[in-house]
């Protein structure tokens, strides 16, 4: 998939569309430093290599271990709703395929259940 987007640019920009709306939101915002350009790079490079690209997180990250990244921050199903809120408003303006924006939709709502690690 990662060719087909259009490479790096691509995820670039869906990172970059998703951390204008985290900037922005009172639930986020305080789970993450008040530098967005790291963690922006960061997952800019996880779904690029996720998604078929080079594997550039692995080499400067080391294994993505999501859950256990994830821990010391509390994520409630508030948090991921937000996230997923944002997240969803970015791959819509990327304008992908059908097929394409189900696929990454699918992982994304996936990935962000899988990381709730708090009750309400």
């Amino acid at each position: 998939m990662y060719d087909r987007v259009g490479g790096m640019p691509f995820f670039e920009t869906l990172t970059g569309r998703f951390y204008e709306g985290v900037e922005h939101d009172g639930v986020l915002r305080p789970l993450y430093p008040q530098d967005l350009g790291p963690p922006r790079r960061h997952l800019c490079l996880f779904l690029a290599q996720y998604f078929g690209g080079p594997r550039s997180y692995d080499e400067e990250r080391g294994n993505p271990m999501l859950r256990a990244r994830h821990l010391p921050f509390r994520i409630g199903s508030e948090e991921r709703d937000h996230w997923m809120e944002h997240m969803a408003a970015a791959v819509k303006a990327a304008g992908l395929s059908p097929l394409d924006q189900a696929q990454v939709m699918t992982y994304f709502e996936a990935a962000a259940s899988h990381l709730v690690n708090a009750e309400p």
